[in-house]
């Protein structure tokens, strides 16, 4: 009698030796990839190095991904129109970081008061959240084939040197802020400007800003900033949840096979839930070291603070809808998801604990 595991071994072989030259026929596809966020930063930076080394294993080698830490090749803000004109021939980064050339990039990356992970993955990929994201770089002219390829977990508001109590207390402040969140911080009398994550903590350290927002607690924590302000403010309000992006070159995209196609879609989604469930795994060790180890004040919004965030929220959308029939169109159709979502949030999940 034939040993089973024998036959089934000799079987993998043989089905092997069939499939390996359709593989070896598959055009080499080379991948360049310039990040926007220094690879050891969770989430945001270790996903590159996911879809880098996930890539290289699973396409057996017909696609070798090499990522490039930010700068190194090509600066954060340029990746767009790097990979747009074939410099390069990928990039992974946020929409967000575009939005000065597509007032609509925030959309597809994080909005004030906006939904958390699980509801922007049901947009992104049931409702008409990826058709759209594709279509706003088509009618701006960009030759790329994006796809969400991380979703990071909330952020913090702010890190401030004293309590900010009032509207009052922001005006005059020189703070680096993200996306839409930043603008809203405006219409209040901060000064905003954005900054990559590699420049925050010496512009702190050199007074050129008062504050700053950045990301998560274990991020801000890597990069220091409780080493120059101390008074960290939640929820992140302008980021409960935050997308990112691969971009691929549409040509290097065409050229693939399906199968190829395939590889690197699959793994972007799977991406999604490795970077959160990380996002989400590190965060409270870090909130905790901040208190016991690094003197920081970790302070919730009063209500009154997040009523006005929110209000003066609702005026910049209609301002932007106003100014950009793309933005209207893609806030638009979030909203409408949203307020389809609302009895499903209402009623499915544990209100949260009133303070």
């Amino acid at each position: 009698m034939k040993h089973p595991i024998k036959t089934l071994s000799l079987a993998v072989c043989l089905a092997s030796s069939v499939v390996l030259p359709a593989q070896g026929a598959e055009q080499r596809i080379m991948l360049k990839m310039p990040i926007a966020f220094n690879s050891k930063l969770p989430s945001v930076g270790t996903t590159a190095t996911y879809i880098e080394e996930t890539l290289n294993t699973t396409s057996g080698g017909s696609i070798r991904v090499k990522k490039y830490e930010p700068g190194k090749l090509i600066a954060p803000f340029e990746i767009l129109d790097a990979v747009s004109a074939g410099k390069v021939s990928a990039g992974f980064g946020s929409p967000g970081y575009w939005v000065g050339k597509i007032p609509a990039a925030s959309v597809f990356s994080s909005v004030p008061f906006g939904p958390e992970a699980g509801e922007y993955m049901a947009w992104v990929y049931h409702g008409n959240g990826r058709k759209l994201w594709q279509e706003m770089y088509d009618t701006n002219g960009y030759n790329v084939h994006a796809i969400p390829c991380a979703v990071v977990a909330p952020e913090t508001s702010g890190w401030f040197s004293k309590p900010i109590e009032s509207a009052e207390d922001l005006k005059g402040l020189r703070m680096r802020f993200f996306g839409l969140g930043g603008e809203v911080m405006q219409k209040l009398g901060v000064n905003t400007s954005l900054l990559s994550g590699a420049e925050i903590f010496p512009a702190l350290e050199k007074g050129a800003i008062d504050a700053t927002e950045f990301s998560m607690p274990v991020i801000d924590q890597m990069i220091g900033l409780h080493k120059v302000a101390k008074y960290n403010y939640y929820p992140g309000w302008h980021q409960q949840a935050t997308l990112l992006e691969l971009l691929v070159n549409k040509k290097t995209w065409n050229k693939m096979s399906e199968t190829q196609q395939a590889l690197v879609e699959t793994t972007c989604r799977s991406a999604m839930a490795v970077s959160f469930a990380e996002g989400e795994a590190l965060q409270f060790a870090a909130m905790n070291k901040n208190i016991e180890k690094n003197g920081v004040h970790n302070l919730r919004w009063s209500d009154e603070m997040l009523d006005l965030f929110r209000t003066t929220w609702e005026e910049v959308a209609a301002e932007k809808s106003a100014a950009d029939p793309f933005f209207a169109k893609a806030y638009g159709d979030l909203q409408g998801f949203r307020e389809e979502y609302k009895i499903w949030k209402e009623n499915a999940f544990m209100p949260r604990r009133p303070e």
